[in-house]
């Protein structure tokens, strides 16, 4: 039986990350987590992507205490969401919610060792990304080897998407066919606004720059996702 986990928000690197995996596996298990983000609309986008996908199951959990403890623009209503110009001089923007990914791998893990699956997805990118640490290739590595280590299982936390740019992940879902679906459907807005958003938040300007660039160099940026899945 070939299952896989899919770490699933609704955003698009997510569904991209899905409508692959769906190509992939013969069964494929969505899991969802509410910590308490400021965009809980984003819970009801990913319950309505999954159902219009047809997923073998999607679990929702609710992971409330993470708002509790980490202070992020995310997490917290007093704290408000900056325009992308004024993330550009800081390390790690107050968009970062601390040990966010860590939680996730780890609580998909635990439901994968369940099922019997032997991989977890998750759409993590270091390519064009908002600067979190725990998006890097290194911790992706580390976690794996801890979650081995700990469940002493063979999992395997796969990241389709880490060396892509958001005009490549933009050519993976016309690839697969499901550009209009991939903007129409999903939510990546830090505001919480589907599609396009709200256009001013970092998420905004990474998605609708990628999606700019590859609609406009279609074949250059198909040509080089093409070159990149063949070296990975």
């Amino acid at each position: 039986m070939q299952a896989t986990v899919v770490v699933f928000s609704g955003g698009q690197d997510s569904t991209i990350c899905l409508i692959q995996a769906i190509q992939e596996y013969e069964f494929v298990h969505c899991i969802t987590f509410d910590y308490g983000q400021r965009h809980s609309y984003e819970i009801d986008i990913a319950r309505d992507i999954v159902k219009k996908l047809g997923v073998h199951s999607h679990k929702i959990i609710n992971l409330s205490m993470l708002n509790d403890l980490s202070a992020s623009c995310l997490t917290r209503e007093n704290i408000a969401v900056p325009a992308s110009g004024a993330l550009s001089d800081i390390r790690i923007p107050i968009t970062f919610v601390p040990g966010r990914n860590i939680l996730f791998l780890t609580l998909a893990s635990i439901y994968a060792y369940q099922l019997q699956a032997k991989t977890v997805i998750t759409g993590v990118c270091e390519t064009d990304f908002s600067g979190y640490p725990d998006c890097r290739k290194e911790f992706i590595i580390a976690m794996n080897q801890a979650i081995s280590l700990g469940m002493e299982t063979t999992l395997i936390l796969k990241t389709p998407l880490m060396r892509l740019t958001k005009a490549e992940i933009w050519a993976l879902a016309d690839m697969f066919g499901m550009l209009e679906f991939v903007i129409e459907e999903t939510m990546t807005c830090y505001n919480g606004i589907k599609s396009y958003g709200c256009r001013s938040c970092n998420a905004c300007h990474l998605r609708n720059r990628g999606l700019r660039e590859y609609l406009s160099n279609k074949s250059i940026v198909q040509k080089t996702l093409y070159t990149k899945q063949n070296i990975l």
